[in-house]
């Protein structure tokens, strides 16, 4: 169709389907909840920032990023992101602080 982009289409095993339908309503909406946060709306910005590094750090980090088969930067971002999600579920209420 002109002016539609072609969309891949995406299929699914019986077993998938039938795993996915044994999720409690909490594993639905947890599910739904990271899928709108990882395709939802528009990027954020992002922002070129500077950080010193010791060459050694970064050169181990690149070479073990390469072996995992991704990119440092975006590992990076990953960690920070990991970090941040800790962090909040470390200060849950109802938690005890440690």
């Amino acid at each position: 169709m002109k002016g539609v982009p072609g969309r891949p289409v995406q299929y699914f095993s019986d077993d998938y389907l039938a795993r996915c339908r044994e999720m409690s309503p909490d594993e639905v909406l947890d599910f739904l909840e990271n899928f709108r946060l990882l395709h939802g709306g528009e990027r954020p910005a992002s922002r070129l920032i500077s950080l010193k590094v010791p060459q050694p750090l970064l050169d181990a980090f690149k070479r073990r990023c390469a072996l995992e088969g991704v990119r440092y930067q975006t590992q990076i971002k990953s960690l920070m992101s990991d970090w941040i999600r800790g962090a909040a579920n470390r200060r849950r209420p109802g938690r005890a602080a440690g």
